[in-house]
């Protein structure tokens, strides 16, 4: 059973990460919560297929083509596509039509299909089409800025580009953080200390509604089913 996943940073502001996998004897995975969303393309027994992912507030199971090759680009928070509200796409997904190994439509358009190699290249035609935007106090908030704007106005721009509250987010990038600390074997109670958590069972709670694993099974070498994209979080704030 395997989820082979390979990812890197962009320097994009626009771009969290650009991954590629493929699957082999696989069917199902564990899809972590994440507080990006992304745009993904995916070629299955010859046919080619595109979508935009939504943020995913929970841990939940997904299935996998088998034999399948995916190809991804995450998008940094505050990011969104005005004509596809984000906000409307949390724990669900949008396909887009006519996509081939050579181009699919987006906005009225057909776009080439970009690649692992020149993600960057597409989403700055992306920005130059005003298919994509940013709202800048969202990526400043959770730098740890303090913009001079109203707490409800703040929540109302995290809702708006992303669908998601900010402590929604913190939580979902702490949990993240944590099971990546975990992986690498640093003990529950220094995660706990590190990160914030008041104690083991809030801990616990976090990590299986976000990622769908206990420490435990995060430990194990062998795990029953893959889990998507797992990577460190940035600095984080306080929840």
């Amino acid at each position: 059973m395997a989820l082979e996943i390979e990812s890197r940073l962009s320097d994009s502001p626009y771009v969290e990460r650009v991954w590629r996998s493929r699957s082999s004897d696989v069917d199902q995975m564990t899809s972590i919560a994440t507080a990006h969303w992304d745009l993904v393309f995916w070629e299955h027994r010859g046919q080619v297929s595109a979508a935009v992912q939504g943020l995913e507030s929970r841990a939940s199971v997904a299935q996998v083509p088998e034999d399948a090759t995916f190809f991804g680009i995450t998008f940094s928070a505050g990011t969104s596509m005005p004509h596809l509200p984000i906000s409307r796409l949390v724990d669900g997904a949008a396909r887009l039509p006519d996509a081939t190994r050579r181009s699919f439509w987006l906005k009225g358009s057909h776009w080439h299909l970009p690649d692992y190699d020149n993600a960057e290249v597409f989403v700055r035609r992306l920005v130059r089409e005003g298919v994509l935007d940013c709202d800048p106090i969202v990526a400043e908030v959770l730098r740890g800025a303090s913009p001079d704007l109203s707490e409800r106005t703040i929540q109302r721009r995290f809702l708006a580009a992303t669908g998601l509250t900010r402590g929604a987010i913190r939580q979902i990038d702490r949990a993240r953080h944590a099971a990546v600390l975990i992986q690498e074997g640093v003990p529950a109670h220094e995660v706990i200390h590190r990160l914030g958590y008041f104690d083991q069972p809030h801990l616990a709670r976090s990590l299986t509604r976000f990622i769908g694993r206990t420490a435990t099974q995060l430990g194990d070498p062998v795990p029953v089913e893959p889990l998507s994209l797992l990577y460190k979080t940035g600095d984080l704030l306080p929840v």
